[in-house]
């Protein structure tokens, strides 16, 4: 992608299912977990713009001892710095190199020493970027049974409601999050499943010591789960640490959001990708599974694993974006799909260069659209060689050695035209004042096209703001002298906004929408944009589950390829010599290639729930009004 879109919060648990000592005499360290739970932030490091977080509980320690510790951080480094503080603080209580490599004194003397790890890589769309809002987060209580570190890859559309009846309950919550009324949330329901277990034991003539280990024993997290998430509309993968020992991770029941575990006789492991478990455990894909949607992932204290559905499971709707650009493109089914993308937008490319793919230069926009763009040259190449055959037969038997040489040489032309700098993007990220150097983040390998006779195509993941096409890639393109700038997106256009989980929650950024608002003014329809304002307007104090997304109508005038041509025109560079053409991949393409990942409401408009419609209109609803604000 060449713009920076920030994008879905990665978590990592681990849970050691054997005793420190196990892993000291096994792997040569106690400190397995946390070198595991390190690895699996490291490698989900993309997710982690905004900051990092840890908390480990250590079981079994007698009162008055710390089992419960946190490290967080909201630096530009957050997971370097959250694992050197950890080690800072190890180092700091004892100099001895003897008593650091023994398992019992460590975990009685060091923190962070346990057998229960949570690890979370954040980003900002809720609230602002203040430690404060880095997971995990805690909800602390003298009853380890009701202590709670809570840390998500999740949005909720429907914060006010769910504000609400916490209000209701009589609670104050300290802040207005979805992370603080999340965590109340859970914790609320929580606090009820202790409550009435202790009445119950109480009923039955246990004393007080006795029923807290009871209660750490039979508590239910699937009952408290069901319970807290009765109301949530979002996308979610929530996992959750109880000072007792349960662990849990639940996932919205249409899978918006991903979340996948390993478990063997040493150790659970989670985490929002499959191929980073792979990696970090040396395991097969096979041995990596998916946390269901509507499901939750229950270890319990004793070590028992449990995959139980906590809401009924929906329509699946995952991310097509994970697909397309977010999730890492080493995992072998997103790989594929990849491809596929790049593949089935062969044709159209074909038609945007009138089929003279001799005088043709294939690219990519780097670094992501890498595997897009071998899916395109192979259905390039595919159709190349149905041309090759039809020559040959054109010929028939008046074919010479020369015709034969001729059409085995034809070739598709292949260059690295664009080249990314990663150190300045980097440098410039850190000082937004500097504007001027946007138009450098890229450069181009001169000498590549033959100037004035070439076209380029040139293939990125995805074409959301356009910024970085208009200011920086298209004008050092025309610097090589095309005839034509064929800009191929792998997704279809971006018109709606996300409220799941991607920053992408403003209409006034997306190009496309720019691009159907312009073609309305200049057509006379003005009054589509006036009618749709109103219709937003009536509804906006209705219940989620009664509003109707009157943005479509946005561009229903219109069909794709004419947005796309629109699209082209606000593209282009003032001045740039080269024609540009836009193509986009289709929803209809996006599904054969990812027919198992069906949230496409970013291209459709067609969100997975109610709360989806509110957004949308009232993004469109700040877009008139002149905010500069997301819309949930």
């Amino acid at each position: 992608m060449s713009e920076q879109i920030k994008h879905e919060c990665g978590i990592a648990m681990i849970r050691l299912l054997k005793p420190l000592e196990y892993y000291q005499l096994k792997y040569g360290t106690w400190r397995y977990g946390l070198h595991k739970l390190y690895l699996l932030m490291e490698k989900q490091h993309n997710r982690g713009q905004d900051g990092a977080g840890l908390t480990s509980v250590k079981f079994d320690l007698a009162p008055g001892k710390r089992y419960i510790d946190r490290e967080r951080s909201n630096s530009s480094s957050p997971i370097r710095d959250v694992f050197d503080a950890v080690n800072r603080g190890m180092s700091e209580h004892t100099s001895r190199a003897e008593l650091l490599d023994d398992p019992v004194w460590a975990k009685e003397n060091l923190p962070f020493v346990g057998e229960l790890y949570l690890g979370h890589l954040r980003y900002g769309t809720f609230g602002n970027n203040s430690i404060d809002y880095v997971h995990p987060v805690i909800r602390d209580n003298n009853w380890k049974s009701k202590t709670l570190a809570l840390a998500g890859n999740f949005n909720m559309t429907n914060v006010d409601e769910l504000f609400q009846k916490l209000v209701d309950l009589g609670q104050h919550p300290r802040d207005y999050s979805d992370t603080v009324t999340v965590l109340e949330k859970i914790g609320h329901f929580l606090d009820e499943e202790n409550q009435q277990l202790f009445r119950e034991y109480k009923n039955d003539g246990h004393p007080n010591v006795e029923i807290s280990h009871l209660i750490a024993e039979n508590i239910s997290v699937t009952k408290i789960l069901r319970s807290a998430t009765k109301d949530f509309d979002g996308g979610y993968a929530i996992a959750g640490l109880l000072g007792h020992g349960d662990a849990f991770v639940v996932r919205d029941p249409w899978g918006i959001r991903p979340a996948f575990y390993f478990a063997n006789d040493e150790v659970v492991v989670v985490a929002s990708e499959r191929p980073v478990i792979q990696t970090v455990m040396n395991v097969a894909a096979e041995k990596v599974t998916e946390i269901k949607p509507g499901y939750a992932l229950v270890v319990k204290r004793n070590g028992t694993v449990l995959h139980e559905e906590i809401r009924v499971p929906q329509e699946r709707r995952s991310c097509s974006f994970e697909r397309i650009y977010f999730s890492r493109g080493t995992d072998m089914d997103i790989y594929k799909e990849r491809k596929r993308l790049g593949e089935l937008l062969t044709p159209a490319i074909l038609k945007a260069i009138d089929y003279n793919h001799i005088n043709t230069v294939f690219s990519y926009i780097p670094n992501t659209a890498e595997t897009a763009f071998y899916g395109m040259v192979k259905g390039v190449e595919d159709y190349m060689k149905q041309e090759k055959k039809r020559m040959i037969l054109e010929k028939g038997k008046s074919l010479t050695e020369k015709d034969i040489d001729e059409i085995i040489s034809l070739r598709l032309r292949v260059e690295k035209i664009a080249v990314k700098d990663v150190k300045l993007r980097t440098f410039i990220s850190q000082d937004k004042g500097r504007e001027d150097l946007v138009g450098h983040v890229y450069d181009i390998t001169y000498g590549t096209l033959r100037a004035g006779i070439d076209n380029l195509v040139i293939i990125d993941d995805s074409i959301v703001r356009g910024t970085t096409l208009r200011e920086s890639i298209l004008k050092i393109l025309d610097r090589l002298n095309p005839v034509c700038v064929v800009v191929v997106s792998s997704s279809p256009q971006i018109r709606y906004p996300d409220c799941y989980g991607i920053d992408m929650a403003k209409l006034g950024d997306f190009v496309a929408f720019r691009a159907a608002i312009e073609l309305l003014k200049e057509t006379g329809q003005e009054s589509v944009i006036n009618t749709v304002y109103k219709n937003c307007k009536e509804q906006q104090f209705l219940p989620k589950e009664e509003i109707i997304n009157f943005v479509k109508d946005i561009y229903k005038p219109f069909t794709t390829e004419q947005v796309s041509d629109k699209i082209a025109q606000l593209l282009t560079p003032k001045g740039m010599k080269a024609k540009v053409k836009v193509v986009y991949q289709t929803i209809e393409n996006l599904h054969k290639a990812c027919p198992n990942d069906l949230g496409d409401w970013y291209f459709t408009g067609d969100y997975p729930t109610p709360g989806g419609n509110r957004v949308v209109n009232n993004s469109f609803i700040n877009f008139i009004e002149g905010r500069n604000q997301r819309g949930y």
